[in-house]
């Protein structure tokens, strides 16, 4: 394990101010890396720091300040962002200009004035909220046909920027830390869409040039050094922490069930639950096929999106849902994801490969047995708390799901070990393990 070096920090007696990127905070659909972003901002304010988000919504420079909190909103629904300029238009030549001087970030006022109650679940903790227009997308561009950094200029910028995922940019005047999260593109290529030469040259290049990397776990560190070996001394594992707030735990007792049985027609320890976007590293199709095979008589709930390559991974999917033996759910909001994960009879996660294995620690931080493999980071996070299968063996999957659903001795011995192996990631340890990266940074 990564050991920091150093004493008591001494960044504690006068915390820096910290930024952080909203490019997955603006999703519609929150991944999770949007949560782990979102977490990093809760754990940030509570060691003190003050908070930037830098947004990158379709918000034009000249919008009044009194209506970019509007406009701000208002883009954290669209799906899609504005089009950037057409070639050698006069936007397209004063785009040039900025890429080689620097973006302008511009404030947006959160004064209350909008009605914030329906974002809660959404919104970040943060000092100040920042937006750059298209910041995203005309980085991803700029990188594409240069090969370099984009540069984005914050009045008073922060002592350190926090970018959440491997992004092409860099914040003038701070010291600039990217989270890596895993390889995947890289280790399994066959199981995503990213076009894997832009991806090699983006991390090559955040290698090269960031005070810091950050990754969530030993696993995901070995593979990028595996990859990109001189980055050692800079390269950083914090893991990463999750810590319901009280409007996201749910209700419980009495109400708990009526919920559960009331919204889906389930009862609690009842159906078993999936969560997670709909693609092959999560080794959907497997777990589908698996669990057609099980002899069980409780459901398979399935919440989350189709994603890429998901065609061949859900062959059975239909089968599943025609016979009643799989629900499935594109989307829920985080307090009725989490109701659901609190009610499962058990969660599934048989993944192919985890950087961190969020499902796995939310599912453990409530009590709730968890199935899942060895790949990745899983290990590190489950600890002796899960029941593991093999992930590339559907038999291997399809006993694991058995045995769980059969010994009540055993889902009672992990719903024990579960919360004892998520304290080991709590917020606390997630906050040291923090400042002892920012401060060999600063």
């Amino acid at each position: 394990m990564f050991v920091f070096s150093g004493e008591v920090p001494l960044l504690r007696n006068l915390p820096p101010r910290i930024g952080v990127d909203g490019f997955n905070l603006a999703l519609p659909r929150g991944t999770g890396v949007a949560t782990y972003a979102r977490t990093l901002t809760y754990c940030l304010k509570a060691m003190g720091c003050d908070v930037d988000v830098v947004y990158g919504m379709n918000i034009s420079r000249r919008t009044p300040a009194a209506l970019r909190e509007v406009m701000f909103f208002d883009s954290l629904d669209q799906e899609s962002a504005g089009r950037l300029p057409k070639p050698l238009t006069l936007r397209w030549w004063r785009d040039c200009g900025a890429d080689m001087i620097g973006h302008a970030a511009i404030d947006v006022p959160i004064s209350g004035r909008v009605e914030m109650r329906g974002f809660v679940h959404r919104m970040p903790a943060f000092d100040r909220v920042l937006n750059v227009p298209n910041l995203y997308r005309v980085a991803a561009r700029y990188f594409q046909y240069s090969g370099r950094l984009l540069t984005i200029n914050i009045p008073n910028p922060p002592n350190i920027m926090h970018w959440t995922y491997p992004l092409p940019l860099r914040l003038k005047g701070a010291r600039n830390i990217y989270t890596i999260h895993d390889l995947v593109p890289l280790r399994l290529p066959q199981t995503t869409l990213d076009n894997k030469d832009y991806y090699f040259r983006l991390i090559r290049k955040l290698a090269q040039q960031a005070d810091a990397l950050c990754t969530v776990s030993e696993a995901s560190r070995s593979e990028i050094l595996s990859f990109f070996p001189d980055v050692s001394e800079r390269l950083y594992n914090t893991y990463q922490s999750f810590q319901p707030s009280g409007s996201t735990e749910g209700p419980h007792g009495d109400d708990f069930a009526q919920q559960i049985e009331g919204l889906f027609d389930l009862r609690p320890g009842e159906f078993f639950l999936f969560f997670g976007s709909l693609e092959p590293k999560k080794n959907i199709g497997r777990l589908i096929e698996s669990f057609l095979m099980a002899r069980t008589d409780y459901p398979l709930v399935i919440v989350g999106a189709m994603a890429w390559k998901s065609e061949a991974e859900l062959r059975f999917l239909g089968r599943g849902v025609a016979t009643g033996r799989i629900r499935q759910l594109e989307y829920l909001p985080m307090p009725l994801l989490m109701a659901l994960i609190r009610g499962s009879r058990a969660v599934v996660f048989p993944s192919l490969s985890e950087g961190f294995g969020l499902p796995v620690l939310e599912a453990l931080s409530f009590g709730t047995p968890v199935l899942t493999s060895r790949e990745g980071a899983l290990p590190e996070v489950a600890g002796e708390a899960a029941l593991y299968v093999d992930a590339y063996d559907t038999s291997s999957i399809t006993a694991g799901i058995e045995e769980l659903d059969g010994s009540d001795a055993l889902r009672a011995k992990l719903r024990d070990l579960g919360p004892q192996q998520a304290a080991r990631f709590n917020m606390s340890i997630y906050e040291d393990r923090l400042w002892k990266m920012y401060e060999a940074v600063l």
